[in-house]
């Protein structure tokens, strides 16, 4: 695959601390993708897909999500063919084939009082696989206080936490699987990572990762992010009986299958 003019070449201590900690921050990756990024972010606002779940809670600004847009968002799309973000996944995983998995957008307007519980997302998604990676790429400058928190090394637990919606209900009803910890009554157990981050920056964490965020109140700007995922060697598909978030209910993979298709194009391989 060809890679873009210039792709950054991270230093190893990234490439550790994702690997060891689950969760790195790289500066100054994505600064040319900031204003196509957010051009794609307001046309998909304007215009939300069937898979948006955006809330309103009362009394509180609101928190748009959407999900899976890159094959109708030129601008998506053109960040997941062209930008370095594949390669940046491919240093961070250690993978020689880096596959893209889907795009997320997360809008939190000032005064939004709806905090992101903490979760792991490997339950909601259909994939299985020790090389995974998101790439939480804020559009607007974050603060610390204001950005999403990861409890470093989480990853590597061997514990898959019990999944649950918003509104607090199980995703799965007849799961087995132990609950989440209180991570906040016991934060000073935790390692607990974050940033004061500007556009072009971005957190990269495993999908087995801890992670939370907080409300926006008391915040006088939006908290605007695209997220892109992806998957490195040997992913292979999870069948959530079409509960998983994304559903990708329409895909015909079988549980087991190497995860590949159209939905999931090869965007890196190595060259030996």
């Amino acid at each position: 695959m060809a890679l873009p003019i210039s792709p950054p070449i991270l230093n190893e201590t990234a490439i550790k601390a994702f690997q060891t900690e689950g969760v790195t921050v790289v500066r100054d990756v994505f600064n040319d993708w900031i204003e196509p990024l957010r051009a794609g972010l307001a046309a998909t606002m304007a215009a939300p897909s069937p898979l948006e779940r955006s809330y309103h809670p009362q009394g509180s600004a609101p928190f748009f999500q959407d999900l899976c847009n890159w094959q109708r968002i030129p601008q998506f799309r053109d960040f997941v063919e062209k930008s370095p973000a594949a390669y940046i996944a491919a240093q961070l995983m250690e993978s020689q084939e880096v596959r893209f998995f889907h795009d997320h957008e997360l809008v939190k307007e000032p005064g939004t009082t709806l905090v992101t519980p903490w979760h792991q997302d490997s339950p909601y998604y259909c994939v299985t696989g020790n090389k995974t990676l998101s790439l939480w790429i804020p559009l607007d400058p974050v603060a610390k206080e204001q950005c999403l928190e990861c409890v470093a090394g989480s990853h590597l637990w061997g514990v898959t936490h019990r999944p649950r919606r918003f509104d607090g209900s199980r995703l799965y009803e007849h799961d087995t699987m132990p609950e989440m910890p209180d991570i906040d009554a016991n934060r000073n157990a935790y390692t607990i990572r974050s940033w004061d981050l500007t556009p072009g920056d971005a957190i990269a964490f495993d999908f087995r990762m801890i992670h939370g965020a907080p409300a926006t109140t008391g915040n006088t700007q939006r908290r605007r992010v695209f997220s892109a995922r992806w998957v490195g060697d040997n992913a292979h598909f999870a069948d959530r009986g079409g509960k998983g978030s994304p559903p990708f209910s329409h895909v015909g993979l079988k549980d087991g299958d190497l995860l590949e298709g159209p939905d999931f194009p090869l965007i890196y391989k190595e060259v030996s």
